[in-house]
């Protein structure tokens, strides 16, 4: 019984979203349906700048995924990106029609057709990017890829255009029935199609941009479901279609936003940190080491620097492997990590050497560190048994320069380890160091 339970949790989880997105546009219908009684003036100036600012949201949108294909190479924002500025191309033009209400009333009636044209691109287009992100999941050449999805944009704008002047131009067929607007269902119909598909790569990347299309989406549907009550032009269930349409734009926006963010700043920190360690590199190192002795130098206050040596790296890789040897590296890594102040740095910079940089502290304190650092190391019931040889060098604001400072601790942690009959002749100086980085 218990593992029936416990079989059955992960089919309630995905079941009880799904029945209360049922109810919800339920609801929603019922809504729209209400709203055909509810008189509404038609203010085509107000509808005129709807379009564009969806068509703006929607602008803004694509430059975001295409940057963020540059990045990536997923082919999903790239195809996704295209959709949206072909959508908001049309919503933007068909605008147009709504400006020049006053001087011809009947072009309004061609703006129903347009907004139901980009409906449908932009519902292909989700399905589209999900069979490629499906067979083709990453570019190899992106910049020709951004270059075709911009001519082929280009193009499908014309032809659609030129497509709108034989299509009827009437808002509601059926005034009246239960759907007056059934050709409206036929997007909603598609986006449903995307979004139980999108709902798998929900389960696999869980990003803020995959979250946000998803409500967008679902947003989409519920807009086709209230335009699909539109009786005449611009009358309640349409101007709410309208709403949810905007409102859809700029929640992809923002989560497309938010998720080139978390990119670009995990892009920043790999550039100054080790990629097994996570700590910092030997770049991010120099820059503490220049602003630490530039601080020192304004004040007063000395710094201190360890230099660390993992003790019998070799023989541990020989013995256990490497992947033991790079859990070992990583266990160190964490040692520096949690006894260190919030302001302190801990970096890796060579094969099996790491630094420790502590600001404001003198020698006994450093010390200090030092020997908690060893104990840590000696009390650690994990096997193999790590240890460490330490060197210490202080920063007193003389005008000395980094290399001395790493070199003074370097020469006292080598002093160390072969007083303890463990140096290594093959291990670099730290001006080798710099010369192989």
């Amino acid at each position: 019984m218990a593992e029936s339970a416990l079989t059955n949790s992960p089919q309630r989880g995905r079941i009880g979203p799904i029945l209360a997105s049922v109810a919800g546009f339920i609801v929603l219908l019922f809504f729209a349906m209400w709203l055909r009684l509810v008189p509404l003036e038609p203010d085509p100036v107000l509808q005129g700048y709807l379009q564009v600012t969806t068509g703006l949201l929607a602008f803004v949108f694509a430059a975001v995924t295409l940057v963020r294909f540059q990045g990536t190479q997923d082919r999903i924002s790239l195809i996704l990106g295209a959709g949206f500025l072909l959508s908001g191309t049309i919503l933007a033009a068909s605008s147009l029609l709504f400006f020049q209400f006053q001087q011809e009333q009947v072009q309004l009636r061609w703006a129903p057709v347009s907004w139901w044209v980009s409906r449908i691109v932009l519902a292909l287009l989700f399905v589209v990017a999900l069979l490629v992100e499906h067979f083709l999941p990453r570019s190899r050449h992106p910049r020709r890829e951004i270059a075709g999805a911009l001519l082929t944009v280009m193009a499908s704008t014309y032809l659609i255009t030129a497509a709108l002047r034989r299509l009827p131009p009437e808002v509601s067929p059926h005034p009246g029935a239960v759907f007056p607007s059934p050709q409206q269902l036929l997007p909603a119909g598609i986006f449903l199609v995307a979004l139980i598909w999108y709902r798998r790569r929900l389960e696999l990347e869980d990003s803020a941009f995959d979250r946000t299309i998803y409500i967008a989406a679902w947003m989409n549907l519920g807009a086709q479901i209230a335009a699909s009550q539109s009786q005449r032009l611009l009358d309640s269930p349409f101007v709410l279609a309208q709403a949810l349409t905007v409102t859809s734009y700029a929640v992809a926006l923002g989560g497309a936003l938010l998720d080139n963010a978390r990119l670009f700043e995990q892009v920043s920190h790999l550039a100054v940190s080790d990629p097994l360690t996570g700590l910092a590199n030997y770049r991010r190192l120099l820059d503490v080491l220049e602003a630490e002795t530039e601080r020192t130098n304004r004040n007063g206050r000395p710094f201190a620097v360890l230099l660390l040596d993992l003790d019998g790296l070799k023989k541990i890789n020989d013995t256990h492997g490497h992947l033991v040897g790079s859990h070992a590296l990583n266990r160190l890594a964490h040692i520096l990590r949690i006894h260190c102040r919030a302001i302190d740095t801990a970096a890796r910079y060579g094969g099996d050497e790491f630094a420790l940089v502590l600001p404001e502290t003198l020698h006994d304190e450093a010390e200090r560190v030092a020997n908690r650092i060893r104990a840590v190391m000696a009390s650690d019931p994990e096997y193999p048994q790590l240890s460490a040889s330490i060197g210490i060098s202080i920063y007193n604001g003389h005008g000395e320069r980094i290399e001395k400072l790493l070199s003074d601790a370097d020469a006292q942690l080598y002093y160390e380890k072969s007083r303890r009959g463990k140096r290594h002749p093959t291990s670099l100086t730290p001006r080798r160091r710099a010369q192989k980085a």
